[in-house]
C-alpha cells in the first residue's frame, strides 16, 4: 500500500486566470490523464473555496472538461466589486492561478509518480517527463 502525500497541484498541473468585472475565471490543466484524474477527484468547488476563503465572499462554479485534461473555476465576487474597485494590487485575477497551483491535493505515492512519469501530452506532441523528484511545471 503507497503512503498519502500531500503535494501543491503545481506539482501535476499548470493554470491560467483571468478576471471580468467581480469575477476570477481559472482554467487548471492536468500535464497529462493520470494528473487529470488526480485534479477531477480532489480539486472541487468546495475545495477551491475554501482556499481563497480569507477573501472569496462569493460562490464557486466548477465545470470538468476531461477532453482538454482540465477543470474550468469561476470565483464571483472575488475582486470586491471589480478590478476598478480593488484596493488590493497585483492579485487581480491573471495573478491567481498561482496562488491556485498553491493548493494541496492528497495523492498516493503510486498516484504521484504516475502522474509525474506519464509523457505530458498537449498542442505541443509529447514531452519527456521531468527528472525523478522535480516537479513538472
Amino acid at each position: 500500500m503507497s503512503q498519502t502525500l500531500r503535494i501543491p497541484l503545481a506539482r501535476i498541473a499548470h493554470a491560467r486566470s483571468g478576471d471580468k468585472a467581480d469575477w476570477v475565471d481559472f482554467g487548471l490543466f492536468a500535464w497529462n490523464l493520470a494528473g487529470y484524474r488526480l485534479i477531477e477527484r480532489e480539486v472541487t468547488a468546495e475545495r477551491v473555496r475554501a482556499h481563497f476563503a480569507p477573501w472569496l465572499p462569493g460562490e464557486v462554479d466548477a465545470w470538468a472538461l476531461p477532453n482538454i485534461l482540465a477543470l474550468k473555476f469561476v470565483l464571483r465576487g472575488a475582486l470586491q466589486g471589480g478590478g476598478a474597485r480593488n484596493l488590493r494590487l497585483d492579485n487581480l485575477g491573471k495573478a491567481m492561478a498561482g496562488a491556485l497551483l498553491r493548493l494541496e491535493i492528497v495523492v498516493t505515492e503510486a498516484e504521484l509518480a504516475e502522474a509525474l512519469e506519464a509523457p505530458r501530452v498537449g498542442w505541443w506532441g509529447d514531452v519527456p517527463p521531468s527528472p525523478p523528484g522535480r516537479g513538472q511545471g
